[in-house]
This record gives structure tokens, sequence and C-alpha cells, in this order.
């Protein structure tokens, strides 16, 4: 007889010598008595081999797990006899122990047009840095450490020499993001002081990100000068005093103002900075270390440019135009980069060995500046031609339409994308790839186009495109792969049927 603790999957004690035979039909509601215990559970041979895989532990927890719910279904009468079979119950945590531990950070196709999509994780990492962060990560590295001397060496070191001969900068530092550059070094060089800056440029980027609270966290009192849409040199002028620290310069991110402006360049802002004395600083946000209209985009500020133009700070991003992971990057003159480097909230805010590693390949890679539009993802994607986009979503459009057909239909359509994160935000790049459109019309097209949209995203690689006029568009400059896509199809067929 079974113990009162371990009831069978079939539950009677009349039953109880034959587990295996069934009570009545498969789909008779199961009852709580029908539910085996965790330790009957956990000796069946399918799940043994999930514990010699996965360990005890897990799939000891994911079983308490499963049966608490099944135990919850049977008193509610909603639980089927049959998804209580051993085999079944097997079966139903194997499940549970691969979603536990399956990723929730996974890969997905970037069809939103949207090239640096900060929600869908920015710049692309070259393969030159995937294999160096993986050579890097696996053993003991030189991160603080002097080979030539052989005593304790800085960080910095590992990119500062290429950011100055990139940049031609005096010197350089790296945080872990542009916000913390920003904040750095404010802090460093204005704390408890004034800085000026236009009103024009008190920018608010993602995540709550806002120039005037940036200030106040860094202890700086920020000094507006000029209006929204107009600020001149002299502005500058009559709002230095002696309590003034610096002058400084924001590029405009993910909003652009037009018509009646305005703004003072940083060319022109530098010689008033020299005669008080006082250092000026910029933010470039994205921070291209080439010129894009070389490659047929449109122009964006450089470091260069700005450290030539007479800065003596300029920030930016490396996850953003430059290609490269997460890190807020600090040029400038060596009196002004050395305050900063020693300033006591730059251990606080340092990079990880990791990006570091990934930093230092990205940045080598511009040492050979004719290959960067094959080199480097970000540069690869953005020039891509409008035409061979057009040819690839011509070669895609008939696997597409068999998958969603007969409820959507599918066509070839030019689009406009942009670059994103903040980068040249009112222009445009040609680009070509899928409309999706239902077969009803406008009627209920919100909601279909909505459950394409939620299939899309459940595929295994999810798909993330974008919904306007009635239609899932499908830009394809993000599309390297098209096997990516197309090998899902047959899933995305399925889940519409």
């Amino acid at each position: 007889m079974a113990r009162p603790d371990e009831s069978v999957v079939h539950g009677s004690k009349a039953q109880a010598h034959q587990p295996d035979a069934p009570r009545s039909a498969p789909d008779t509601p199961a009852t709580p008595k029908d539910l085996p215990a965790v330790d009957r559970l956990l000796r069946q041979p399918d799940v043994a081999a999930l514990i010699a895989e996965h360990g005890h532990t897990l799939v000891a927890r994911e079983s308490r797990a499963l049966l608490d719910e099944a135990r919850a279904l049977a008193l509610a009468g909603t639980l089927a006899l049959s998804a209580v079979a051993p085999d079944a119950l097997a079966g139903q945590l194997a499940q549970r122990v691969n979603a536990r531990l399956a990723p929730r950070l996974c890969t997905v196709l970037n069809l939103t047009g949207t090239v640096i999509h900060t929600n869908l994780g920015r710049a692309l990492l070259p393969e030159a840095a995937l294999a160096h962060v993986q050579a890097m990560m696996a053993g003991p590295n030189n991160l603080e450490y002097d080979l030539g001397s052989g005593g304790r060496g800085d960080r910095d070191s590992i990119i500062e020499g290429l950011l100055c001969e990139l940049t031609g900068a005096e010197a350089a530092t790296v945080v872990n993001n542009n916000a913390a550059a920003v904040l750095l070094t404010l802090a460093a060089l204005a704390h408890g002081r004034e800085v000026i800056v236009s009103r024009g440029e008190l920018v608010e980027i993602g995540g709550a990100f806002r120039m005037p609270d940036v200030m106040e966290s860094a202890g700086a009192k920020l000094v507006e000068v000029g209006t929204t849409n107009r600020t001149h040199p002299h502005d500058y002028e009559r709002a230095i005093t002696e309590r003034t620290a610096l002058l400084m310069k924001v590029h405009t991110s993910n909003y652009a103002v037009q018509g009646f402006t305005s703004a003072v360049t940083e060319a022109e802002l530098a010689p008033i900075a020299a005669r008080h004395q006082l250092p000026l600083a910029t933010d470039l946000g994205s921070g291209s270390l080439i010129d894009l209209t070389a490659y047929g985009l449109p122009a964006e500020p450089t470091p260069q440019q700005m450290l030539a133009a007479g800065c003596g700070v300029v920030t930016f991003s490396g996850d953003k135009l430059l290609g490269g992971p997460q890190a807020g990057l600090i040029v400038g003159s060596k009196e002004l980069v050395g305050r900063i480097r020693k300033f006591p909230m730059k251990r606080a805010l340092r990079m990880s060995k990791l990006p570091l590693a990934a930093l230092e390949a990205t940045l080598r890679l511009y040492l050979r500046p004719e290959r960067l539009t094959q080199d480097v993802p970000t540069l690869r994607l953005l020039t891509r031609p409008a035409a061979d986009l057009r040819a690839l979503a011509e070669q895609l459009r008939p696997a597409v339409t068999q998958a969603v057909a007969p409820r959507f239909t599918v066509e070839v359509v030019d689009l406009l994308g942009q670059i994103g994160s903040g980068s040249l935000p009112v222009e445009r790049l040609p680009s070509a790839g899928l409309a999706i459109a239902p077969t009803g019309g406008k009627k209920g097209a919100g909601r279909a186009l909505d459950e394409l949209a939620a299939a899309l995203r459940a595929l295994p690689r999810p798909v993330i495109g974008r919904i306007a006029d009635d239609r899932l568009l499908l830009d394809l400059r993000g599309l390297e792969q098209p096997v990516q896509l197309t090998e899902q199809l047959s899933l995305l067929q399925a889940a519409l049927a």
C-alpha cells in the first residue's frame, strides 16, 4: 500500500497496485489524489535524467511548483486526468526546468529601421571585439599591471594612446557610459561653482537623463543663457562672473529646433572661454570618429573637430556611432583630463575589463579607415545601399507571403529609417522592406497587426518591426543574414494558423 503522503497518479487504494491503469477516460477531471508526491515524481526515469543533467535542487524545486499548480487546478476541477500521467508530468517538468534556465537577455532581429536602437542594445560589436573579449575574459590579463616595469599599471593606459591618436587629444580617459562622463566632468571641474549652458541645450534624453539634474548631482550650479531657440555670444559674456567654472555646449539629441534659431558654435565660444581663462567642454553624445559625409551620410560633429575648435574637454558615447560597447569617452587637454582622472568619483564610474577589452578592439579598427564599413557593423549597416535592400525584400516576399497568408498580404515598399540613439534626429535613411497588411482591410486591422507583431516577437529569435499606417513594416536594413528570418517562417505560419 502506498504511504499516505505518496499518492500515486491514479489515486485510490484499489488502483495503488496498478498505477498505470486509467481511472476513466483521459479527459476526466483529475482530483488532488491523482497527483504523485514529489519524491515519487523525482524517481521517474525521465525525471531522474533531468536531475543528472541539472542537479537535484533545481528539479525538485520545479517539481514542487508544478505539483502545487496542478493541485490548484484539480481543486478547481479544471485539470484533465491525462495531464497527470507520469510521462505528461515529466514532460511538463522538463519544460519548466528549461524555461527556468533560459536567459532573459536574447538576440533579436531588429527590423524597426532604427539602426542604433537604444531599446535593442544599440551598436553591434565587431567580430574583432567579440574575439578579444572572449580571449581576455577566459584568463588573467594585464588590466592594471605594467608588463614593462612589473608594477601596478593604470587601466586607462589600455585605450588612452589609441584615443589620443584617433582624436588628436593630449589625454583621454573612459568611464562606463556617456552620462557618467558628463557627470564626472562637471563634478571634477565645476563642483560648488557655476556652469554656463544655453537654454536651448538643456536636453533630456532616454531614462530621464536631464542636464539640469546632472548639474545638480555633480554639485555644480546651472546658469542658463539665451532662449530656447536663440542664443548669442554676448549671452555667455554677460553671464560670466568670478563664480563661473566652466562654459559648456551640449549636442542636442532626439530633437531639433528649426526655423528662427541661432546657436553659438564651439569655435565661437572658445575665444570667449580663453579670454576669461575658463575651460570649454562639449558633450557630443553620439561621437562619430569619422566624417560621415564621406559615406553619403549626414554630417555629425566629431571629437577631432571640437578639439580643433578649442574645446578643452569633449565627451561622447562608445556604443552609438563609434560602434563599440557602452562607454563614456573623455578626451581633451592633459591638464583638464588629469583633473577629471584624479577626481574621487572616477573610481566609482570606471569601466570593467569586459567592455574595456571590447572598446580597445573597436578603436583599433579605426587605425584601418578604409576597412571600417566592412569591420564595424554599425557603419556597415548604415551604408547599405537602398537598392540592395529592395532586392532583398523582393527575394524574401514569396516566403513571407506564404507564412502569413491568407490572413495577411505582403508587398515590397520603400521606407525611411533613421540612425537612432539621438544621432541626427531629423535625418532619414532611404531603405526598403516588407509591408504586411490584414486582408480584411482597416476594420479590425489594429488587433490583427498586434497579434502578428506578438507572433513575431514569440519566435525563437524574436523579430521586431514597427506598425504604421495599418501595416506592419519590416525594414531590412538591419537584416544581414536572411536565413535568420526565413528559418523561422514555418513557426510563424503555425502560430497564425
